[in-house]
């Protein structure tokens, strides 16, 4: 398949204000990456932790180094895409703006691995300068932004752009972690910061033996969280 080749996805039926992008953080294992697999299809994931081997989901593995995104033939319900540098990153966010793509949904899993790809493509295994941290922080946030902003070109389809995070205890709360100012401003820039968080529900027998999980999205002094939507 080759650049224009490509047949036009159905016109989106939702407007701008129907889109949404939503930050997920939480500790390991927890479920994050199950909870961003429930996002309407089909989905394009950017896959930098390996975690989307497990999601019971019919997969399509697309290099994005090698040639167009695929289209959606119902044989599939989310691309993968391994994210081993941080070319691929910037790759397949050329393809999502420069490319008529049928994804209805965007999960970056997870932006935290993918600052430190942003990293090593930066200085490799060496320490980092001074100055290297404000590179740092203008091409995470050139990135962020442009991928969050997709959902705000009405001509796309994307429709929700979601990315998880991992979270560490900072002064008392649990918050996304990032290296650098970027932790501080991540929370700002989309539309819904939630935490995910276990608990257990109760069986037939009464017992608080089913696991469940629950996403945290109103303002809260143990998690940093909060929505823009009412």
């Amino acid at each position: 398949m080759t650049a224009g080749t490509a047949q036009l996805p159905p016109q989106p039926t939702f407007g701008v204000d129907q889109r949404l992008s939503v930050l997920v953080h939480a500790g390991a294992k927890v479920g994050k990456s199950t909870f961003s697999a429930t996002a309407p299809g089909p989905m394009l994931v950017l896959d930098a932790e390996g975690s989307w081997r497990f999601i019971p989901l019919r997969k399509f593995y697309w290099d994005p180094m090698s040639g167009p995104p695929p289209q959606d033939d119902s044989t599939w319900d989310v691309c993968v895409v391994t994210v081993r540098t941080w070319e691929v990153v910037q790759r397949t966010y050329v393809w999502l703006t420069q490319y008529i793509t049928p994804f209805v949904s965007v999960i970056i899993d997870s932006i935290t691995e993918i600052q430190r790809r942003c990293r090593e493509n930066l200085v490799g295994t060496d320490a980092m300068k001074m100055q290297d941290w404000g590179v740092l922080l203008a091409r995470m946030d050139n990135v962020i932004r442009g991928f969050r902003d997709l959902t705000l070109y009405p001509q796309l389809n994307i429709r929700c752009v979601v990315f998880v995070a991992e979270t560490r205890m900072i002064d008392g709360k649990y918050k996304p972690s990032m290296q650098g100012q970027i932790g501080v401003s991540l929370p700002y820039w989309v539309d819904i910061c939630g935490y995910l968080m276990p608990f257990q529900l109760p069986d037939g027998n009464g017992q608080s033996t089913v696991e469940a999980r629950q996403l945290i999205i109103v303002p809260n002094p143990m998690y940093e969280a909060g929505a823009r939507p009412g």
